[in-house]
């Protein structure tokens, strides 16, 4: 029973990280999957999504404050693929990334200057950061409601890309980007709507995260982000259910080797995870195998 209560705590902030790197992950996974563009500023635009929270509550209610957040989210993730990534729709492929870096840095630069670099205190959300007990443990409520607001967020948006017209669009997209155009798929609507829908689950998740990890800095996105990048590469890029159970993988690992007190390499165990996943199986766990067309 001791074992239980000294180790439940590092299972269950697993799990909630995992389910945190997996909102995050997501997004990346979804504009892959169409465009074949790693979205480098995806972990900045979940980092803005946690200044955004920080100021809002100063001049409005945390109801009104959490709806400004989504709403802002989603159309900074809409802006920014329409300033940075559509005039390069037909550029190439290495424009692109470094148009995407260009994006985080300015980001980041942005954030600094806002917040002097400062690290900026989250703002307690009421319920989700009350404290509760399980077997001993204690825990905060987010880390119950995150695995499952996870999921059930994963659920609806696989049943809105397999069921809806913006889904069939979008698996049509991502199959074969240059013949859906000439079928009459409106392109830039699609892939407006991933961006749309990854920034969503990315201010989503934001809030999830910065209400256990409470200090927003400038470079608060960059870790997170890599990480949720991993575990989509892990998954298998492109692949929906391969981000999440990838992520999860990752938090919980992570935190089991924190609770093992080797605090210091839990960083290091994601990236060395990533280079043996590529080097075993480079399409990763669910990803699908190229196959070259002659």
């Amino acid at each position: 029973m001791d074992w239980i209560t000294k180790n439940l705590p590092y299972l269950m902030a697993g799990i909630s990280v995992g389910g945190q790197y997996a909102l995050i992950a997501i997004g990346y996974t979804m504009v892959y999957g169409i465009l074949r563009l790693i979205n480098f500023a995806h972990g900045d635009i979940f980092m803005v999504a946690g200044l955004i929270m920080v100021y809002a509550v100063t001049v409005m209610p945390m109801p009104l404050a959490i709806l400004l957040v989504i709403v802002a989210t989603v159309a900074l993730g809409f802006l920014v693929e329409r300033a940075a990534y559509k005039p390069l729709r037909s550029a190439p492929r290495m424009s692109v990334m470094i148009s995407a870096i260009g994006v985080s840095y300015l980001l980041q630069n942005l954030a600094l200057y806002i917040t002097g670099g400062l690290s900026q205190q989250y703002p307690a959300i009421p319920w989700l950061s009350d404290t509760v007990t399980i077997l001993g443990a204690t825990t905060k409520r987010v880390t119950l409601v995150t695995p499952v607001l996870t999921v059930v967020l994963v659920v609806v948006l696989v049943l809105l890309i397999k069921y809806t017209k913006i889904g069939m669009a979008m698996r049509a997209a991502s199959r074969d980007f240059e013949t859906s155009q000439l079928m009459g798929i409106k392109i830039n609507s699609v892939i407006s709507m991933t961006f749309v829908i990854g920034s969503f689950l990315a201010a989503i998740g934001s809030m999830l995260y910065f209400t256990n990890y409470t200090g927003v800095t400038p470079t608060a996105g960059a870790m997170p982000g890599l990480k949720a990048f991993v575990a989509a590469v892990f998954g298998g890029i492109g692949s929906i259910p391969g981000a999440v159970i990838g992520a999860f993988i990752i938090g919980i690992c992570e935190n089991i080797i924190k609770g093992l007190g080797w605090t210091t390499f839990s960083d290091a165990f994601t990236f060395a995870l990533l280079i043996v996943i590529l080097i075993a199986k480079p399409t990763g766990l669910f990803g699908e195998k190229a196959i070259d067309k002659v």
